[in-house]
C-alpha cells in the first residue's frame, strides 16, 4: 500500500530530544536511528508539528520525588496510575533540547508539554488527567488539517498517546512503525499498539510514503 502526501497532511514528531537519544538519562535504544527516517519523511511534508517533553525539575513523574521508589515503579496519583521515571527533559537542560540532527527547518509549530509540575503529558493533545488541552487539536483543526503522521519517540508512551488522541479528536491517524522506537517497559510495546488498533490508527511503515 502507497500513500499520496496531501496538503491537509501534518507530520507530528514526538519528543526527538537528546534525554531520549543514546546517552540521555532516558535513552530509548536505538532512538538516534528514526532520524534519517524523520528527516526523509519531513521533506515530503509541507505541514509539520513538533512536541517537546519540558518538565520542571521537582516533576510529578520523576522516581527522585517519591521517597522509596525507583524509575520504572509506579504510584497512585490523582489522575491515575503515573509510571515514574528517571530525571530528564527539564527545561533548560540540554536533554531537553530538540536534537540538532532533525532537518525540519519548516516545521511550523512546537508544542511544550509536561510543564505542569503535578501532571504529567505523554500526548501531544492533552496531558494525562485528559482534561488540560495542548491546542494541538485546535490548530490542526483551524488550518484544516485532517490527516495526521506520527513519527517519534517512544512507540509505547508519547507516540502512542499521542495517536490515540489524534483519533479520537476525529482525525485520520496513522504511525509510522519504522520512525519511531519504544521503551518496552512491563508489556508496554505490545499494550499499545493494541490500543492503537482498538483506536482506529492505522500502522504503516516511511516506504509507503517514500518513493
Amino acid at each position: 500500500m502507497s500513500f499520496e502526501i496531501k496538503s491537509d497532511d501534518v507530520l507530528v514528531v514526538v519528543d526527538v530530544q537528546y534525554d531520549f537519544l543514546p546517552g540521555g538519562s532516558l535513552a530509548v535504544a536505538d532512538g538516534d536511528a528514526i532520524i534519517p527516517v524523520v528527516n526523509a519523511l519531513a521533506k515530503k511534508f509541507a505541514n509539520v508539528v513538533l512536541t517537546q517533553d519540558w518538565h520542571p525539575a521537582d516533576h510529578v513523574s520523576f522516581a527522585s520525588q517519591h521517597a522509596g521508589k525507583a524509575p520504572f515503579e509506579t504510584v497512585e496519583l490523582d489522575y491515575g496510575t503515573q509510571v515514574l521515571w528517571p530525571n530528564h527533559c527539564v527545561w533548560g537542560t540540554r536533554g531537553a533540547e530538540i536534537s540538532a540532527d532533525l532537518d525540519i527547518p519548516h516545521a511550523q509549530m512546537i508544542i511544550r508539554k509536561g510543564f505542569n509540575r503535578a501532571i504529567d503529558s505523554y500526548s501531544g493533545f492533552q496531558e494525562a488527567d485528559r482534561t488540560s488541552l495542548t491546542g494541538l487539536a485546535s490548530y490542526l483543526g483551524e488550518r484544516n488539517l485532517s490527516r495526521v503522521f506520527v513519527v517519534g519517540l517512544a512507540t509505547d508512551f508519547c507516540v502512542a498517546w499521542t495517536a490515540i488522541d489524534s483519533a479520537a479528536g476525529g482525525f485520520e491517524t496513522f504511525v509510522i512503525e519504522d520512525a519511531t522506537r519504544a521503551i518496552d517497559a512491563n508489556g508496554s510495546l505490545e499494550k499499545a499498539w493494541a490500543d492503537l488498533e482498538e483506536a482506529g490508527v492505522t500502522r504503516i511503515t516511511s516506504a509507503e510514503l517514500i518513493s
